[in-house]
């Protein structure tokens, strides 16, 4: 399932989510202090793009805590948000469910992706 997940992932939109966090990334590379948290989101988009396969295990010590509050009121909510829409909307039908667990874990790392690390 994994490479034809994708595939159909990527076509019947994750593209889309993949650059809403590419979006997200660019505009925390504004600034110089952002830039770390840009580069969590150009990787979190690497994830978007193909999530299939993939595991992610959360952890991280009081730094990840302190930059995942200031990640949640910036970016983090209205990317779970999104997520957890398109999640409901797939999970309809039985043939999007598949795809809609996918936008759940998606949404679940778009509150905390600070200390997470995808295997």
């Amino acid at each position: 399932m994994g490479c034809l997940g994708n595939v159909l992932w990527f076509v019947f939109g994750g593209a889309v989510s993949g650059l809403s966090w590419c979006l997200a990334g660019c505009l925390w590379c504004i600034t110089i202090v952002g830039i770390p948290v840009g580069v969590q989101c150009f990787k979190i988009a690497g994830l978007t793009f193909f999530p299939f396969g993939k595991e992610v295990e959360y952890g991280g010590g009081v730094g990840s805590l302190l930059l995942n509050i200031i990640w949640l009121i910036v970016s983090g909510f209205v990317l779970a948000v999104e997520h957890l829409f398109w999640g409901i909307v797939l999970c309809i039908t039985i043939v999007g469910i598949p795809f809609g667990l996918q936008q759940f874990k998606l949404a679940k790392l778009a509150l905390m992706p600070f200390g997470a690390e995808v295997r």
